[in-house]
């Protein structure tokens, strides 16, 4: 961190020197940018100090051992996600460029750990050259930033269109929720609103001046039912928006393998506040610990408590893969993404952060909690009391139990 700040400073001397020796008038486009990188760097809630006080930086990219194994002999399918389109429009959420903090999380999610400086590898030289790599690419990401419903369609089409055979098509929506105009007799996927894209290029026949009627559907937006011809090959999506509910109502009209993870619609007003630094949603899929913490009111710990945290949640989410994979209840669809160590991670993720909203003593309404389709089993699986105490453990470990419901877990 000491570096990134000392980076941050020598950028704001050279701004500084630059508009003072040639009298230039963008200087308030290049304090715009210094600001932005100043608040993009801060915009993570919690700091992991070392021994010294000093900020430690944690990579979130998936590591070895980092998505939870999967049991010897457990069949699951084997997609393999190739393709990501990550998507951003939150209004005043903090970005750098055209890269929101909420973009920038996921991207991190999707990305491995670079291993050529890994400290096991072999000397050059001594690996046998008819040996291939075990070491699967990162899936290739399309980052879009307020695009136009166009543009929005022209790159899932042009995805979907090159998309290999036996691979996965993930959907990443970071967006303002556009709710419905109406109701109809006849509740169909164009009927419950969806995500806003952007207007700026799209604006036909006037639109932009008058007030559409009621009977039309909102025309920048991105409904449910935009996405129903890319289904016909394995689709994961994820909304994260104050509108996602809209996407429960989808429809499995070709059979393939289909899951959209659900972000809450509201927050606790406390956290409300605190949007424009990210999605507590996408927080907890990006990095579950520091998004547990945030919920309890923690905003640093000591990176040894950190590591052993760290370690304990690993265990969860090994446990949690096992609840998935030994249901009967569950859907095949589910499983059928499994094979992949980051729709696995992701999975596991979700599971965790629905159950321990569930438990969390700030967190009572419905709409505070995530969904999904197809639906998981709550019983079995999101309010699982073995999976419960999981977390009633961990916020021990932190001492932050308070925080917690106790009294509705039976013993296990």
């Amino acid at each position: 961190m000491d570096v990134v700040k000392e980076l941050v400073k020598e950028l704001s001397d050279e701004i500084e020197d630059y508009t003072r020796r040639f009298n230039t008038e963008d200087q308030l486009e290049w304090n715009l940018v210094l600001q932005e990188v100043s608040t993009f760097i801060d915009a993570d809630p919690l700091m992991i100090l070392n021994d010294a006080n000093d900020i430690e930086i944690t990579s979130n990219r998936l590591g070895e051992g980092g998505s939870p194994p999967l049991e010897h002999g457990m069949i699951v399918g084997q997609l393999i996600l190739a393709d990501a389109l990550i998507i951003g429009n939150c209004n005043n959420q903090v970005k750098f460029s055209e890269l929101t903090v909420d973009m920038f999380r996921m991207l991190q999610t999707l990305e491995r750990e670079p291993t050529a400086l890994a400290p096991q590898l072999s000397k050059p030289g001594l690996q046998d050259p008819t040996e291939k790599s075990t070491k699967r690419e990162n899936p290739h990401k399309y980052l879009l930033y307020k695009p136009t419903f166009s543009q929005l369609y022209s790159f899932l089409s042009t995805s979907f269109k090159e998309l290999p055979a036996n691979s996965v098509l993930l959907v990443y929506l970071s967006a303002t929720g556009v709710l419905p105009t109406g109701r109809s007799e006849y509740e169909g996927p164009y009927d419950f609103g969806g995500v806003l894209t952007n207007s700026n290029r799209d604006v036909l026949n006037g639109d932009a001046v008058h007030k559409r009627s009621q009977s039309y559907k909102e025309m920048h937006c991105l409904h449910p039912g935009d996405l129903y011809p890319f289904t016909r090959k394995p689709l994961f999506i994820i909304v994260d928006s104050s509108n996602s509910i809209a996407y429960k109502n989808f429809g499995n009209l070709f059979g393939q393998p289909l899951v959209c993870l659900i972000s809450p619609t509201t927050y606790p007003k406390a956290l409300q506040d605190q949007s424009q630094r990210g999605s507590l949603f996408t927080l907890f899929l990006y990095n579950p610990l520091m998004a547990f913490l945030f919920i309890c009111g923690l905003s640093s710990m000591r990176k040894g408590l950190w590591d052993k945290c760290q370690e304990y949640l690993r265990r969860i989410n090994r446990d949690i893969a096992q609840l998935l994979t030994h249901s009967r209840t569950v859907d095949q669809a589910f499983l059928q993404f499994f094979g992949d160590e980051f729709l696995r991670l992701l999975i596991t993720r979700f599971i965790f952060c629905s159950s321990t909203l569930r438990l969390h003593k700030n967190f009572r309404e419905t709409g505070n909690y995530p969904e999904t389709y197809p639906q998981l089993p709550k019983e079995e699986i999101v309010e699982n009391p073995h999976l419960q105490r999981h977390i009633l453990e961990l916020a021990s470990m932190m001492d932050v139990q308070n925080y917690f419901q106790e009294n509705n877990i039976d013993d296990y």
